[in-house]
């Protein structure tokens, strides 16, 4: 399965729960911080929700 890299781009300050939830879940604790996972539907419903705070690319 194809890999993705996620990349949060714009801070979780002043957002709702569950998109901060969202990254938390994603291992995204920190600014400009990179994480790597396969390209489920899961994963990409995650990224779909918090689209306006991280950037994508593909592996």
């Amino acid at each position: 399965m194809a890999k993705i890299q996620i990349t949060q781009i714009k801070s979780s300050i002043d957002r709702k729960y569950d998109q901060k939830a969202t990254l938390k879940a994603l291992g995204i604790n920190k600014m400009h911080r990179t994480v790597e996972h396969e390209a489920t539907p899961q994963i990409l419903g995650m990224v779909k929700k918090i689209q306006h705070l991280v950037s994508v690319t593909n592996n």
